[in-house]
Parts: structure tokens; C-alpha cells; sequence
């Protein structure tokens, strides 16, 4: 819980010079500032976690759905509760290298996201894209991978604004328990 707000700055050890604002510590971002979880190269086997996450179980991989060329799987830094991907199996880094076959199932996993998290999360939106490349932002550029990232009317409040901090309020296996049950059927 938030401290409430006073005109006198609160002492907070480490924080440096004394002032008047309160700080919430998200440490569990360092791991993806420092790249964990980031492959050492741009080879299928220079340790791409988009690569590994199939040969696990859905729980830990955080998959929610498998389809024949692609999965869902929720990300493990989350911009919103929900937030998950849609990657081909096959490592291919650019849009334009998947095969008719992927690029149909990316659509049809992306839309069955969207009916999954609407059902279960009530939804009100969605901003869906790719970053291709390292330049334009892609976290791991080397495997394909489209962010569906579920919103909500009023999701942007003070916290991300004002704190840059995202409130999360289900544990990632939780999430994506409840995703896979609501997955529609293919």
C-alpha cells in the first residue's frame, strides 16, 4: 500500500537526496533490463527462449495454445495482464520470411487470443504488433514474435504515468491457466 502524502519529505534509505516522493521498487525488471533470457547470438541454438519454450510443458512454458506452425505464450515481462505472443516454431527472424501455412495460423492464433482474453479478462481493446529488428525494438529480434496486449478503458493511470510502473494483479501462471481454459476451440 501507497503511503499517503505529506508536505515533509520521508527519509527512504538509498534513494538518495531526501524529497517528497514515495518510490515503488520493481526490482523483477532488472532480469529484463540485463537480458535474461536473451539469446547470445542470432542462431535457433544461441539459447532463443522462443525456440526452448515448446519443449516444455504449457505451465512452464507459459503456454496457452499450440497449433501446428505457431503458439501463444504469455510474456515474461508484461506490459498488461495477459499480455502474451504469437511465434512460429520454425526460427525465422522477419514477417516476410513465414511461409503462407504460418503467416495464416499467426492471423487465426491472433484472433483466437483476442476471443480468449476477451472472454476471460474482459477486454476492451488490444494493441497488436511486431517489432522487427533490434532498432525498431524488438526485445529478441532474431524469432519472429506479435505482442497481443489486452487493454482496458481507464488502464493508464498514475502508476505507469507518473511512476513508470505497471500494476499487475495475477502471478503468470495464473494468467495463463485461466487463458488456456478460455481458448476457443479450433
Amino acid at each position: 500500500m501507497l503511503a499517503r502524502m505529506t508536505t515533509e519529505p520521508e527519509q527512504q534509505i538509498g534513494v538518495g537526496t531526501p524529497d517528497a516522493f514515495q518510490r515503488l521498487w520493481t526490482p523483477h525488471r532488472m532480469a529484463y533490463i540485463q537480458g535474461e533470457n536473451k539469446p547470445t547470438g542470432p542462431g535457433a541454438d544461441d539459447g532463443c527462449p522462443f525456440c526452448t519454450i515448446p519443449a516444455k510443458s504449457d505451465e512452464d512454458g507459459l503456454v496457452v495454445a499450440r497449433g501446428q506452425k505457431v503458439y501463444a505464450v504469455l510474456n515474461l515481462y508484461p506490459y498488461n495482464g495477459g499480455h502474451l505472443m504469437v511465434v512460429p516454431f520454425r526460427h525465422v527472424a522477419d514477417y516476410t520470411e513465414l511461409d503462407e501455412a504460418e503467416t495464416a495460423e499467426l492471423a487465426v492464433l491472433t484472433k483466437q487470443a483476442m476471443t480468449a482474453l476477451r472472454t476471460a479478462s474482459g477486454a476492451h481493446g488490444f494493441n497488436i504488433g511486431m517489432n522487427q529488428g533490434a532498432s525498431a525494438g524488438a526485445g529478441i529480434a532474431a524469432h519472429l514474435h506479435q505482442h497481443v496486449v489486452p487493454r482496458w478503458g481507464g488502464d493508464t493511470n498514475f502508476m505507469p504515468v507518473v511512476g513508470h510502473t505497471k500494476v499487475l494483479p495475477q502471478l503468470l501462471a495464473d494468467t495463463r491457466a485461466m487463458l488456456a481454459d478460455a481458448w476457443p476451440s479450433r
